[in-house]
């Protein structure tokens, strides 16, 4: 299983140092044969050589240049980094991101054999408007994208559920899941509202193939428990 935490715009470098330390010793002392992933904030990307593999939250598709706020590969290389999150519906909803800019990304990383966790999702209204215009709204989101790229990690993340502690029933994650795995063979993770209470009976539903985790993640003890249940699982 893949068990991801998306740090966002929190911990300082010196922190996210630590909270790595952390997962790491977790990790060796428990034998976990799960892949461990952390994305943390831009400004505490660093070097790293735990067990734990460390992604970008964004970065342009560029080496470098006159891209003010951005960074790009130049960066990413400096710290040996060659994963990365695109498409999360923060970046889509909140930071205007289009699909076409998603699409340019996706295939600038991917020509580098990035490991790109790639997210989708529907924000409640296309929820409550019935299961056909949900899919097709998720389906335009796999537009331009190659779902058969050897690299590619999809993350399936309600935008209703995120951060809001509302979290689709089981039977609505096991619903979903099965459509989207016919969409793509690569792993589909569950995101949205996952946390240490639920974070065990998300993970033992078919077709989900980890987890993606937002906020409940911050607690590195909390984390290492959904780790643990990823190792119990398997």
């Amino acid at each position: 299983m893949i068990i991801a935490a998306n740090l966002k715009t929190n911990l300082t470098r010196k922190e996210t140092k630590q909270y790595i330390q952390e997962l790491d010793t977790y990790v060796k002392n428990n034998a976990i044969s799960q892949e461990v992933l952390v994305f943390p904030a831009m400004s505490s990307l660093d070097e790293n050589d735990s067990s734990v593999i460390v992604g970008a939250q964004n970065a342009y598709p560029t080496k470098d240049g006159a891209f003010t706020g951005e960074i790009g590969t130049v960066h990413l290389d400096e710290f040996g980094i060659n994963t990365i999150l695109i498409g999360h519906s923060e970046r889509r909803h909140i930071l205007g991101e289009t699909q076409e800019l998603l699409i340019k990304k996706f295939n600038y990383y991917k020509d580098l054999g990035f490991k790109i966790v790639y997210c989708i999702g529907e924000p409640l209204s296309k929820r409550e408007a019935g299961e056909s215009e949900m899919m097709e709204y998720i389906s335009t989101q796999y537009e331009g994208i190659d779902t058969n790229y050897e690299n590619l990690i999809v993350a399936y993340e309600p935008l209703w559920a995120i951060g809001t502690g509302i979290t689709p029933t089981l039977e609505d994650i096991e619903s979903i899941h099965k459509e989207l795995k016919k969409k793509s063979p690569a792993p589909l993770l569950y995101g949205g509202s996952v946390k240490v209470t639920n974070a065990k009976d998300v993970l033992a539903i078919d077709n989900v193939d980890g987890i993606l985790v937002g906020s409940a993640a911050l607690y590195a003890e909390h984390f290492c428990s959904m780790i643990g249940f990823a190792e119990e699982l398997s």
